[in-house]
């Protein structure tokens, strides 16, 4: 077994970890390793001596994610509290850790009165997420305020990337294979607190009232194709409350897909691949994922 090869560490290894509990869908197998490292050098060290053959992928607060029900083969890695700080830099930058969540790092610009990352309180994810897929809503892209990155590759060294490295496209980075976000740099302008509470609190209400955010979801589940609006395509195929096993297409927002309560990520999965049918054969569109799918069927 791989035990036996698997570095040593001064973060936390657990062998053989459930991920359902870590992911929004509350779905999914098992990591074959969950590794939690305790700082930077912790994960680098860990990195540099974990046999280049394992396979190793980031796990943020699982908000985008299909975890399959076979599970993750070699390492999942988490960024825990070490990777959740932010911190102001100068009047209008912020350093956030790879861990950090949207509403820490939007609350953190509000009280420096840093205005523009109003957005990420909407996001449901971490920084590292953010960075690697480029995360926008109402009105702003990570692309817009990131100044630069660090990662930390799978080698194990260590790469500060400036924005526009990263080849930043709708909800797409070509950051290197298998890197993991540890740091970031976000950039405002200035602006008043009051302000930017109030931007908040307008976007907070606006997703409260457009999206199903007590439900067990994974977020959006498809890329709004060109000059058209994913949701709007899902709903004119007729999948609005379309249902397959526990899993359904949200009534409230048709391009969620939810866990009713005892969904199989495999029914999720499946799910989804029936609405991308339906909507090819209706609309002649082709929708794209925008849930990330792993693991092992």
């Amino acid at each position: 077994m791989m035990a036996a090869t698997l570095p040593t560490t001064a973060g936390k290894l657990t062998p053989d970890a459930p991920l359902a509990p870590l992911v929004w869908f509350k779905s999914g197998g098992m990591a074959e390793w969950l590794f939690e490292p305790r700082d930077i050098a912790d994960l680098q060290q860990f990195l540099r001596d974990l046999d280049p053959a394992t396979p190793v992928m980031a796990l943020g607060l699982g908000s985008n994610l299909i975890v399959r029900d076979g599970g993750v083969p070699g390492v999942v890695v988490r960024l825990g509290k070490a990777f959740a700080k932010v911190e102001r830099t100068d009047a209008t930058t912020l350093d956030c850790g790879g861990g950090a969540s949207g509403i820490l790092v939007s609350s953190t610009a509000r009280d420096a009165g840093i205005a523009g990352l109003e957005f990420l309180r909407s996001i449901p994810g971490t920084v590292g997420g953010f960075v690697r897929m480029n995360g926008g809503a109402y009105g702003g892209e990570v692309k817009d305020i990131l100044v630069d990155c660090d990662v930390v590759l799978r080698s194990g060294a260590l790469w500060t990337l400036p924005a526009a490295e990263l080849g930043y496209s709708y909800r797409h980075s070509e950051l290197p294979e298998g890197a993991i976000v540890v740091s970031a740099r976000f950039r405002g302008r200035p602006g008043e607190p009051a302000a930017i509470q109030a931007e908040m609190d307008r976007i907070g209400a606006s997703r409260e009232a457009s999206q199903p955010l007590r439900s067990r979801t994974g977020g959006s589940t498809f890329k709004n194709p060109p000059g058209r609006k994913a949701w709007e395509l899902v709903d004119a195929a007729g999948c609005r409350g379309l249902a397959l096993g526990g899993a359904q297409v949200s009534e409230k927002h048709t391009n969620f897909l939810i866990n009713t309560g005892d969904a199989t990520s495999t029914e999720i999965e499946a799910l989804g691949e029936e609405v991308r049918r339906r909507v090819r054969e209706t609309q002649g569109v082709e929708l794209e994922w925008e849930i990330q799918r792993v693991g092992r069927p």
